[in-house]
């Protein structure tokens, strides 16, 4: 049952909406399942017949009845509300949170609140659910016909809107569940890169071995030198946030390390940009913010440094040239950018979400007042026609004494006259 604080918190975009029914825990099959109960009557309820949902007080209201266990929000083809089931990955004992649900809420930064189990979180986005499978492992993707289990009990630090998402809600299904399992797109070859950088000490994706300072030469004299060299600096000229400078280096020092871990971390610390938090953990699975920046590099980086060709086809070519070496480093540079330009997308998504949001904020203040105003001009006008009413009032008992004064007065002198 959710409190009346939770209540207060849970989102207008939803409770607005007739959507709504309750549920309860029965058993089927060995197992417990959440049945879904039409508000008031108690009755089996389906996820697409409407004549079964209710607004979300009458359906709260009945939860609160004791004849069920709970509300819960149903979603259709015409609403742009999709939700993210994200179970098993939260430790309600020490509140650890898995790597992945995290990396997941994080991302999609909209309202998040902890299931009705403690054990998994449902993320509420705007947005429309991609093409293909919706489904993979322990996360789960709805946009129709099927129904979340409420709580009102958001997870800290989480917005209390539901905000619009598309670009990452796109990233996260093809990351985790349109092509591969949960962490293959960051770990399938990171990991097993990791090991071999460990063991061998070899670069990940290429035979790179070039030092730091014969790197670092190579990386300022590209076509791109003045930009690694700005961000090499610490310089954030030309990024929303130092976190997208640091981004930025890391896919290049991606491209000319080949994807080798321990030499970008180890290059990145003598960068200008290096502060602490590169080490601070971030994240429930013990990852700190410069693992995950590097990890995130290298899985979005698709090409990398080739030594070899570098040598024999690009070391004497001008930088002015107009070859298709040139075209080629500047393609290189684009993939490389990728990343910066995903991340900077999604952090002007979230500016414009803030805007329109407080832009809604002031329309209805404007509105209020306008409200209040007619309010006003209601009462002023009120009170004018009772002025004029009393004003009238008060001319007619004027003019009613000065005709009762006249007829004293003539009374007086008739009557007064004839006594002497």
């Amino acid at each position: 049952m959710m409190s009346e604080s939770a209540v207060s918190v849970f989102p207008e975009e939803l409770r607005e909406r007739d959507q709504w029914v309750c549920w309860k825990e029965e058993p089927r099959d060995g197992k417990t399942t959440k049945i879904p109960v039409t508000p008031g009557s108690g009755a089996f309820a389906s996820s697409t017949d409407p004549e079964t949902w209710a607004s979300f007080k009458t359906a709260l209201e009945y939860a609160d009845t004791g004849n069920t266990d709970g509300i819960g929000f149903v979603f259709t083809d015409d609403d742009p509300i999709v939700g993210v089931d994200l179970d098993d990955c939260r430790d309600p004992a020490s509140d650890d949170v898995d790597g992945i649900a995290l990396d997941i809420i994080e991302r999609l930064d909209s309202y998040t609140e902890i299931s009705p189990s403690g054990t998994g979180f449902h993320v509420l986005i705007e947005g429309e659910l991609p093409d293909g499978r919706n489904r993979r492992g322990s996360i789960e993707l709805y946009d129709t016909a099927r129904f979340f289990t409420v709580t009102g009990d958001r997870l800290e630090d989480t917005p209390p809107r539901v905000a619009r998402r598309q670009d990452a809600l796109v990233a996260i299904h093809r990351e985790y569940v349109q092509d591969s399992d949960p962490r293959s797109e960051h770990e399938s070859g990171n990991h097993r890169n990791r090991d071999e950088t460990e063991t061998t000490g070899s670069a990940a994706h290429t035979g790179v071995d070039l030092k730091d300072q014969e790197l670092l030469e190579r990386a300022q004299n590209a076509s791109n030198g003045e930009k690694f060299e700005r961000l090499w600096r610490g310089s954030t000229a030309g990024y929303e946030s130092q976190s997208e400078a640091d981004m930025a280096l890391c896919c290049l020092l991606a491209f000319w390390t080949g994807g080798d871990q321990q030499q970008i971390d180890r290059l990145f610390r003598q960068s200008g940009l290096f502060r602490n938090k590169w080490d601070e953990v971030h994240y429930a699975d013990g990852s700190t913010y410069g693992e995950k920046t590097i990890e995130r590099a290298i899985a979005s980086s698709s090409e990398f440094y080739d030594p070899d060709t570098r040598d024999t086809s690009t070391e004497s070519i001008p930088r002015t040239s107009k070859s298709s070496t040139t075209a080629s480093r500047d393609e290189l540079e684009q993939n490389q950018n990728r990343a910066y330009l995903v991340e900077k997308n999604r952090l002007l998504t979230v500016r414009v979400d803030e805007l329109e949001a407080t832009l809604e904020q002031k329309d209805e203040r404007i509105d209020r007042l306008e409200a209040t105003i007619e309010d006003l001009k209601t009462e002023l006008a009120e009170r004018n026609r009772e002025i004029k009413q009393t004003r009238e009032g008060q001319a007619e008992t004027m003019s009613d004494c000065d005709t009762a004064s006249e007829t004293s007065s003539l009374w007086g002198r008739l009557f007064g006259g004839s006594s002497k």
